[in-house]
């Protein structure tokens, strides 16, 4: 399914056939473009970017590289081919087939279902927008501008579902996309961590590897939806996203390798003296990425999910690879709940612990990343090992919202809490020093020094590469 790049909004969805949707698009664009270059990356408009641009969407042949300016990369609507016969694979309408239209008892639930995904999209550029200012290399400046690009993409692939299939309902809701802001006291984002700061890059590589992780498991479970449309769109999605965590696991794990071989240098653990960022700062990012990242599941027991499950919509993650019935009619699932002062795992019905499995998933998978981080430290002989905390630590939603809890799982009071988050979570110190590292580093071949070179650059170029040119 090769991409038309002579139309105006790339796409391989035949929009030209549809005259009314493609002049309702067309209609979009320019708003879409205005708030691009008022809250997308500052002072950029000018610069050359060695970006990936998808030219199919076949797995071996979506992406080009070269030199685009970002205001003119070609954003547009790119659906993953089709699978002939394709049946709806779980809830009560399991071995139908896929809906290629909007059922119309549905039409409201997925309408949020699409609209709370899209908006995710543009807050991430809006959270990363001054990031640039302080990049430690151009080869992550690159890699910023990449996300940043792909996630309009994202955005673009959401209102056009909302302008193909919902009406005057859905063109509403894709201007609102761009009228909230991430952070804004009187429009924010829909969800919490898409409000917080992104304020250094250490934030940045957290949240790609944490925050754009949930945006894997969310996608993957939209790409088993039954209104195959939206399945297919999320589809594509997905190709994009291994790279968004791939940036953040990565750069991540080259901080964790420039503090060990400081460590190792200087025959010492506090490495800040020597422009370093120490493993217990890095553990305190990690609490506080992983445990806002969690809230983006939603409640632990949740009638919207199952709902949502049962009529077809969205499942579970790899739903097709499940070996049960689907319908989850009897079937269970533990759940932590608070009983008699402490945080244990007690069996549910499945279906309303639909978002409990998906964020077990996803705990799963951040543990797989953090083991690649440990490796790293042994590999110095350091005896220190990164720890995912409790998923009861620091919510703000669901069963453990009102409870404060340690990192290791135990309940405490409001006091111990305020006495001893320092430890846990990133302090204002922590914040103020890591700060002022955040010098930026636009030679090309040169780098920060608190983050170690990758092991290869993109594309097969080198590190020393120009990937970014100031015009």
């Amino acid at each position: 399914m090769a991409i038309d790049y002579n139309e105006r909004i790339p796409n391989n969805v035949e929009l030209s056939e549809n005259r009314r949707l493609q002049r309702a698009l067309e209609a979009w664009q320019p708003a879409y473009l205005d708030w691009w270059k008022e809250l997308g990356p500052v002072g950029t408009l000018n610069y050359d970017v060695y970006l990936r641009t998808a030219i199919s969407v076949e797995a071996n042949g979506w992406a080009n590289f070269g030199y685009v300016r970002m205001p003119d990369y070609r954003w547009g609507i790119f659906l993953a081919k089709p699978v002939e016969g394709r049946t709806i694979p779980f809830g009560d309408h399991k071995g139908e087939p896929v809906w290629n239209e909007v059922p119309g008892e549905y039409r409201a639930a997925l309408r949020r279902l699409i609209v709370t995904q899209g908006d995710t999209e543009p807050a991430a550029v809006e959270q990363q927008r001054l990031l640039g200012q302080t990049c430690p290399s151009l080869y992550d400046l690159r890699n910023l501008f990449q996300l940043n690009v792909e996630e309009g993409r994202h955005c673009w692939a959401m209102v056009y579902l909302l302008h193909a299939y919902f009406g005057r309902d859905g063109r509403e809701e894709a201007e609102a996309m761009l009228e909230r802001h991430s952070g804004d006291a009187e429009k924010p984002r829909i969800l919490g961590a898409f409000n917080e700061k992104t304020a250094d890059w250490l934030s940045y590589y957290m949240f790609s590897f944490f925050t754009d992780r949930d945006g894997k498991y969310q996608l993957a479970s939209l790409a088993e939806s039954g209104f195959d449309p939206l399945a297919r769109t999320c589809q594509f999605m997905l190709t994009e996203e291994a790279h968004h965590m791939f940036v953040g696991e990565s750069g991540v794990m080259r901080i964790v390798e420039r503090a060990c071989q400081l460590m190792r240098d200087h025959k010492t653990d506090e490495v800040r003296k020597f422009g370093g960022i120490d493993l217990a700062t890095l553990q305190k990012y990690i609490n506080f990425h992983f445990s806002v990242s969690l809230d983006l599941f939603g409640q632990e027991i949740s009638t919207n999910a199952a709902n949502y499950f049962t009529q077809g919509l969205k499942g579970r993650f790899h739903e097709t690879k499940i070996e049960d019935d689907h319908k989850l009619r009897d079937a269970t699932w533990p759940v932590h709940q608070l009983v008699d002062g402490r945080i244990v795992p007690v069996d549910q019905p499945a279906l309303i612990a639909v978002n409990e499995r998906l964020r077990q998933d996803y705990i799963n998978d951040c543990q797989r990343g953090l083991n690649r981080w440990n490796k790293v430290i042994q590999s110095y002989g350091i005896d220190y090992e990164f720890r995912l905390p409790h998923r009861a630590f620091n919510r703000r939603i669901g069963t453990f919202g009102d409870v404060n809890v340690t990192p290791d799982g135990k309940v405490i009071t409001e006091e111990v809490w305020q006495r001893s988050k320092g430890a846990w979570l990133p302090s204002d110190d922590d914040r103020g020093f890591i700060a002022t590292l955040m010098q930026p580093v636009i030679e090309p071949g040169k780098i920060a020094g608190w983050i170690a070179p990758p092991p290869r650059g993109i594309n097969g170029m080198p590190f020393e590469y120009e990937y970014v040119r100031f015009n």
